[in-house]
C-alpha cells in the first residue's frame, strides 16, 4: 500500500469512527487530514484533498473549532487563513469526551436531577418504577460524570494505569 493510499483509508475511516462519537463524516474526514498533515492547511487545500465544496469546508472547520479539535492560525503577510489539529490522541480524546459531557450528559443530568425531586406515593406502582429508575438512572450518569472529570484532569499514563488496576 502507498502512503497516498493508506492516508486515503485512515480519512475514511476516521470518518466513520467519528460519526460514532457524535461527529459528522465530513467533519471527521476533515479532522483526519489535519492529524495527518504536518502543516497546517488552507481551505482550499482540505476542499481539493476532500473534494467538497467551500460552503462544506467553511461549516466542518467553524464546527471543529468549536469543538476544540482545530485551531485557525494566521501567516504575516498572508491573508489566507490555516488550520491545524492537535496531534496528541489523548488530547484528541480528552477534547471530545469534554465536549460530549458538555453537549449531552451535563444537559441530562440537569433533567435527571429536576426528575428526582419529584414527591408521589410510592406505594403507587407507576410512581415507584418512575422514580426508582429516574433515580437508578441519575445515579450511573452521576458515577459516569465522575468517571469523565477524572479522565479529563489526568495525565495519560496515570488515567491508563488506574484504569488497569480496576480489570486486575
Amino acid at each position: 500500500m502507498e502512503l497516498v493510499e493508506a492516508k486515503q483509508k485512515f480519512i475514511e475511516t476516521w470518518g466513520k469512527l467519528g460519526s460514532e462519537w457524535g461527529i459528522n463524516r465530513t467533519m471527521a474526514q476533515v479532522h483526519a487530514l489535519l492529524l495527518l498533515s504536518p502543516d497546517s492547511l488552507t481551505t482550499e487545500d482540505i476542499m481539493q484533498a476532500l473534494s467538497i465544496s467551500r460552503g462544506n469546508a467553511n461549516m466542518t472547520l467553524r464546527d471543529l473549532i468549536g469543538w476544540g479539535l482545530v485551531e485557525k492560525q494566521h501567516r504575516a503577510g498572508e491573508r489566507k487563513e490555516y488550520f491545524f489539529a492537535d496531534k496528541d490522541i489523548w488530547n484528541v480524546a480528552r477534547q471530545v469526551a469534554q465536549e460530549r459531557k458538555k453537549r449531552e450528559l451535563d444537559p441530562m443530568v440537569k433533567v435527571l436531577n429536576e426528575l428526582s425531586e419529584l414527591k408521589g406515593d410510592m406505594q403507587d406502582p407507576e410512581f415507584k418504577t418512575f422514580k426508582t429508575s429516574v433515580t437508578d438512572i441519575n445515579k450511573l450518569a452521576k458515577n459516569v460524570n465522575k468517571t469523565l472529570e477524572t479522565m479529563l484532569k489526568a495525565e495519560e499514563s496515570w488515567f491508563w494505569g488506574s484504569l488497569f488496576k480496576l480489570f486486575k
